[in-house]
């Protein structure tokens, strides 16, 4: 559908019942057209999967001792007491 930027000043609810009956309006100056209206959508925006803090700091960490390299490590420490 054509309509002109007058009809859009002077009579902007038929014109809005357009771009929402047919969703998309030409507006035309002098004859020519210069404009397209159509009807706003939204982005729709993925949230992005929540950030798995444990496994992110596990990555960064050496692996665990076990307990009896643990326990060889304290006795190590310990010295002759």
């Amino acid at each position: 559908m054509s309509t002109s930027i007058r009809d859009l000043r002077n009579r902007f609810p038929e014109v809005r019942k357009l771009v929402e009956s047919q969703g998309e309006v030409i507006l035309t100056e002098k004859g020519k057209p210069r404009y397209r209206l159509t009807l706003y959508t939204p982005e729709t925006t993925a949230t992005p999967a929540p950030i798995d803090y444990w496994a992110r700091l596990n990555s960064y960490q050496p692996r665990g001792m076990t307990k009896t390299q643990a326990r060889a490590l304290h006795d190590e420490n310990r010295g002759e007491r």
